[in-house]
């Protein structure tokens, strides 16, 4: 099959999908979810993204929201969205992990890159939104230390996803499809607004490995 022709078939097998996931997931959510499944937290514990990704999406997704929260401790303070030190210091203990892990270590670098960078278009983008309309704003502002110690934990989850489906990852077409299915029904069942739903795009970018 010369690429023109893979190239299409890959094209119409991910929209297809994507059609798909938006038609059947919420059939699914109103035969599974529970009937006061209204909020994000409300979901969380029953139904969960769809396919072989769909563990590593769910991971991915709760550190998302977890942003949320790391907004709610910086907004009206001096702490600064951007933090490359910190930055810095969460990256080279992914690495160390990684390897511990025996996950390549380069590649779980890039993959929490992103999502460093989907948490901040989280904050950015909350932040926006407080400053626009004050009466969202938080009125409490969390700790930071019990926010940091579950992005530990997401960490470790993260890591041993990301070796497990390590296979699949390499198959850029296979892997695709199942991106697709994980992140649409994810969005969904997660009732993910457009901010979040941009920064799941983002945290995903790296999820598949390009062919060589």
């Amino acid at each position: 099959m010369n690429l023109r022709n893979h190239m299409t078939r890959y094209a119409a097998i991910t929209g297809f999908l994507g059609a798909a996931t938006v038609l059947t997931v919420p059939q699914a959510m109103a035969v599974d979810a529970p009937a006061n499944t209204a909020s994000v937290s409300g979901s969380v514990g029953t139904a969960k993204p769809l396919g072989a990704l769909g563990p590593l999406t769910d991971l991915v997704i709760q550190r998302i929201l977890v942003s949320d929260g790391v907004a709610a401790s910086k907004f009206g303070t001096d702490s600064p969205i951007e933090d490359p030190v910190r930055e810095a210091q969460v990256l080279e203990q992914v690495r160390t992990q990684a390897e511990a892990t025996g996950v390549n270590p380069d590649d779980a670098a890039a993959f929490f890159q992103d999502q460093i960078t989907a948490s901040k278009v989280v904050q950015k983008g909350l932040f926006a939104r407080w400053t626009a309309h004050p009466e969202e704003a938080p009125t409490t502002r969390p700790d930071l230390g019990p926010i940091r110690q579950q992005l530990d934990q997401l960490t470790t989850g993260l890591l041993q996803e990301l070796k497990d489906t390590q296979a699949l990852r390499e198959k850029p077409v296979a892997c695709t499809v199942q991106l697709a299915l994980a992140t649409g029904s994810g969005a969904v069942l997660e009732h993910l607004d457009p901010l979040h739903r941009q920064a799941l795009g983002t945290a995903t970018h790296s999820v598949c490995r390009p062919s060589k």
